[in-house]
């Protein structure tokens, strides 16, 4: 095996940290796919609401989930593609308009669009992750995807920007970096598990991928096949064992074990006949509850996050645009009911969705809602080699006259990417 040919994906998740090793293969480079060779997972401590808190503790995770993964796949690796999202995420559409240097468009014209929409002034708090061009249009004409060839005066393209905090970005880093591991690009988690269980087509219609993490809920709408709409709720499965603790008085840990064993989270769905046995106290003896109260308390809080979510969605502007329906995914979109009561909420069709696609090796290792982002990192880390990339989306973001060939091919990955 060529170590070349490795990619690792890091999730720092608020309640687990992830790492995953896998080989590119198939047909490079137009659709390479990935051979899972080892997954490692530990509880994160360290993380608040995606967000470093304690250095020290997040690199204690990140060592251990790596150990793990390199471990199981016999195998070492020095970078990794690591996930970012959060709160402190921000989304805006730039233009770049120039005017055509010949009688058609060339490559060298798109570019020169690319470059006059990144080139928005960033504030100095925060740093450019993603550029990602969604149309171009010809002098009237709008709605291209590919304007190359095309005869015009006039080129346009609509950009679309995600940018981060810059602390945020540099704790992770420096997390990582002090684990023993470099950070060869931070990706946008929900953009990575687009790439992990979203299809084409969903992607051509219309489609919000709801992720479903443990401190926070992230949204991405896709509509004629790019992203167009990112947000965060601060609410995820933390909550949901934040209310059992306190509607049921139990301790944290038993909240925990409680929602993955008996958890559901669509009342309907529930045996009134069902009973669980609560961990016994000293103070209360042995308890008994009818697993109908659980699911309420779960189905309380999803329902809320789901409503913020299409609170969210509809703020956007596309309640009514999303033809694909709903995907799910995420450590708690795992739980019974997770789906049934999202279509209640969004009425319209929903599906849970774990990684499948272009996935070989130990794959049914990551078969499950929670691996959506880590499998989506490790795919993004093998497009860009496949695409022979190197350098990083903040090289793109500068540039000069000087650049190498390759960060050409490199703008253009983005395209077909997301």
């Amino acid at each position: 095996m060529n170590a070349d040919n490795l990619v690792a994906g890091l999730d720092i998740g608020s309640a687990k940290t992830t790492a995953i090793i896998a080989e590119v293969v198939g047909d490079l480079p137009r659709h390479p796919s990935i051979k899972v060779l080892g997954v490692g997972q530990t509880r994160t401590t360290g993380m608040r609401r995606g967000v470093v808190s304690d250095i020290e503790e997040t690199t204690r995770s990140i060592r251990k989930a790596l150990q793990d993964a390199e471990r199981m796949a016999g195998v070492q690796v020095q970078e990794v593609y690591a996930g970012i999202a959060g709160e402190h995420v921000q989304a805006m559409t730039s233009k770049g308009i120039v005017a055509v240097s010949g009688d058609e468009i060339t490559r060298a014209d798109v570019e020169r669009a690319n470059e006059v929409a990144r080139a928005q002034a960033i504030p100095q708090d925060r740093e450019l992750l993603h550029a990602i061009p969604q149309e171009y249009t010809v002098d009237k004409n709008t709605g291209i995807r590919d304007p190359v060839g095309m005869s015009g005066m006039r080129l346009e393209v609509e950009m679309y920007l995600v940018t981060i905090g810059s602390s945020p970005a540099i704790n992770l880093r420096k997390s990582v970096e002090r684990a023993g591991y470099k950070v060869r690009d931070l990706v946008l988690e929900p953009l990575a598990s687009a790439l992990a269980v979203l299809t084409e087509d969903e992607k051509e219609l219309g489609v919000a991928l709801v992720e479903m993490g443990a401190g926070t809920t992230d949204v991405a709408v896709f509509h004629e096949g790019k992203i167009r709409h990112l947000g965060t709720v601060p609410f995820g499965g933390n909550n949901v064992t934040n209310d059992i603790v306190h509607g049921l008085g139990v301790t944290q840990a038993d909240a925990e074990r409680l929602k993955e064993r008996y958890g559901c989270a669509y009342e309907p769905l529930v045996d009134p006949q069902d009973v669980i046995q609560l961990p016994s106290t000293v103070a209360q003896g042995e308890r008994q509850i009818p697993r109908e109260l659980l699911a309420h308390i779960i189905h309380q809080r999803m329902d809320e996050i789901f409503d913020l979510v299409q609170r969210d969605i509809a703020e956007a502007g596309y309640a009514n645009r999303l033809s694909g329906g709903i995907v799910l995914t995420g450590g708690a979109a795992a739980m019974q009911g997770a789906g049934e009561l999202a279509a209640d909420v969004f009425g319209t069709g929903v599906r849970v969705a774990s990684p499948a696609e272009n996935l070989g090796g130990l794959s049914d290792s990551v078969e499950a809602p929670r691996f959506a982002t880590v499998v989506g990192l490790a795919q993004f880390g093998a497009t860009r080699m496949a695409l022979g990339a190197g350098g990083t989306a903040k090289r793109l973001s500068v540039g000069g006259a000087g650049m190498e060939k390759w960060v050409q091919k490199l703008k253009y990955w983005l395209q077909d990417f997301f």
